[in-house]
């Protein structure tokens, strides 16, 4: 996926990542994952961080389309999303759910590869992916970007589910989650 095409509001782009890949690189070592969910969050929508004002925490969701915007949940957990939309606008897609190529050696090799990153804390965890990134642009042969859908892979329709977004309080029942069908890496049903 071209970065001029994550200048769109949140809720469009966020079902077209599905099937990009997300690639991070840690010490000159390329580790891929294929998005298989997503979720949307823009403005005017009350669950989004940059709802109510732009602050020091939040700076970042109001970064340039194709940067990047990571928080910590729970004081443990953290969550990666793709800023979307123009400069100024708090937009982005949270990545949800990859299925990684391979399980980096640091992971507890107890779970099952299509698992290890069924989860946006999970995949964060699984790529090394903390605040130190925040704000970074997705940029090829960096630490972090995105590849555009393979050739080889078809997504039809029929095979992508859209419903409510997960966990949350305000703004619950909109749907601006996406997943791919039936796939064993996504983290929630439903």
């Amino acid at each position: 996926m071209d970065l001029t095409s994550l200048s769109r509001p949140a809720q469009e782009v966020a079902p077209q990542l599905l099937g990009c890949t997300l690639v991070r690189q840690i010490d000159g070592v390329e580790y891929r994952g294929l998005i298989v969910e997503t979720e949307a969050y823009g403005p005017g929508d009350p669950a989004c961080h940059g709802y109510a004002r732009k602050t020091d925490r939040n700076a970042a969701i109001f970064g340039k389309p194709g940067s990047v915007y990571v928080y910590l949940i729970y004081g443990m957990y953290h969550c990666l999303n793709i800023v979307t939309d123009r400069e100024g606008v708090s937009s982005a897609v949270l990545l949800r759910a990859l299925a990684l190529d391979r399980v980096p050696p640091w992971v507890d090799a107890k779970e099952k590869v299509v698992r290890v990153a069924a989860g946006p804390g999970k995949l964060c965890r699984a790529l090394k992916i903390d605040r130190r990134l925040n704000g970074i642009c997705l940029q090829p042969r960096s630490q972090l970007w995105l590849e555009p859908r393979s050739d080889n892979l078809v997504i039809k329709p029929s095979d992508i589910v859209q419903t409510t977004r997960v966990g949350l309080t305000k703004g619950a029942d909109t749907l601006w989650r996406w997943y791919i069908k039936e796939h064993p890496s996504v983290s929630k049903r439903g």
